[in-house]
Protein backbone atom coordinates (compact mmCIF):
# COMPACT_ATOMS: atom_id res chain seq x y z
CA UNK A 1 0.00 0.00 0.00
CA UNK A 2 2.70 2.30 0.94
CA UNK A 3 4.11 2.33 -2.88
CA UNK A 4 0.76 3.84 -3.73
CA UNK A 5 1.18 7.01 -1.76
CA UNK A 6 5.22 7.12 -2.88
CA UNK A 7 3.61 7.13 -6.61
CA UNK A 8 0.73 9.76 -5.35
CA UNK A 9 3.43 11.94 -3.85
CA UNK A 10 5.78 11.78 -7.10
CA UNK A 11 2.98 12.83 -8.93
CA UNK A 12 2.29 9.65 -10.67
CA UNK A 13 -1.52 9.76 -9.17
CA UNK A 14 -4.07 12.14 -8.61
CA UNK A 15 -5.32 10.43 -5.28
CA UNK A 16 -5.29 7.53 -3.66
CA UNK A 17 -8.31 6.11 -2.01
CA UNK A 18 -7.50 4.50 1.67
CA UNK A 19 -10.23 1.50 2.70
CA UNK A 20 -9.23 2.63 6.54
CA UNK A 21 -8.64 5.95 8.11
CA UNK A 22 -5.19 4.85 9.54
CA UNK A 23 -3.86 3.30 6.14
CA UNK A 24 -4.46 7.22 5.11
CA UNK A 25 -3.95 9.59 6.94
CA UNK A 26 -0.31 8.44 8.25
CA UNK A 27 1.20 9.28 4.77
CA UNK A 28 -1.28 12.14 4.08
CA UNK A 29 -0.23 13.70 7.26
CA UNK A 30 3.30 13.12 6.94
CA UNK A 31 3.48 14.97 3.83
CA UNK A 32 1.21 17.45 4.22
CA UNK A 33 0.45 18.06 8.16
CA UNK A 34 -0.71 21.77 7.52
CA UNK A 35 -3.06 21.77 4.07
CA UNK A 36 -4.43 18.77 4.42
CA UNK A 37 -8.62 18.97 4.57
CA UNK A 38 -11.34 16.19 6.12
CA UNK A 39 -14.30 16.36 3.49
CA UNK A 40 -17.09 14.06 4.78
CA UNK A 41 -18.96 12.62 1.30
CA UNK A 42 -22.82 11.55 1.11
CA UNK A 43 -24.38 14.68 2.79
CA UNK A 44 -26.83 17.24 0.88
CA UNK A 45 -24.28 19.76 2.09
CA UNK A 46 -20.56 20.94 1.82
CA UNK A 47 -18.94 19.62 4.97
CA UNK A 48 -15.10 19.94 5.40
CA UNK A 49 -12.36 20.15 8.51
CA UNK A 50 -9.08 20.89 9.13
CA UNK A 51 -7.25 17.12 9.37
CA UNK A 52 -5.18 17.99 12.13
CA UNK A 53 -7.29 18.07 15.02
CA UNK A 54 -7.97 20.66 17.52
CA UNK A 55 -4.58 21.47 18.99
CA UNK A 56 -5.14 21.98 22.41
CA UNK A 57 -1.92 21.12 23.69
CA UNK A 58 -0.53 24.38 21.55
CA UNK A 59 -3.56 26.84 22.98
CA UNK A 60 -2.30 30.38 23.54
CA UNK A 61 1.08 29.44 22.39
CA UNK A 62 1.20 31.54 19.11
CA UNK A 63 2.41 28.07 17.35
CA UNK A 64 -1.02 27.52 15.37
CA UNK A 65 -1.44 27.97 11.58
CA UNK A 66 -4.73 28.40 9.61
CA UNK A 67 -3.49 26.70 6.78
CA UNK A 68 -5.51 23.77 7.13
CA UNK A 69 -8.48 25.78 8.13
CA UNK A 70 -7.84 28.18 4.98
CA UNK A 71 -7.41 25.31 2.56
CA UNK A 72 -10.61 23.70 4.12
CA UNK A 73 -12.83 26.22 3.70
CA UNK A 74 -10.79 26.71 -0.15
CA UNK A 75 -12.33 23.54 -0.58
CA UNK A 76 -15.68 23.91 0.89
CA UNK A 77 -15.98 27.27 -1.60
CA UNK A 78 -15.01 24.87 -4.76
CA UNK A 79 -17.80 22.25 -3.49
CA UNK A 80 -20.50 24.76 -3.53
CA UNK A 81 -19.16 26.46 -7.02
CA UNK A 82 -19.29 22.96 -8.60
Amino acid sequence: MILFFIFAAQGDYSAVLAMYHDQGLAPLKLLHFSEAVNITLGLPFPRTSPDHGTGYDITGTGKASLDSFKAAMECAEMMVDA
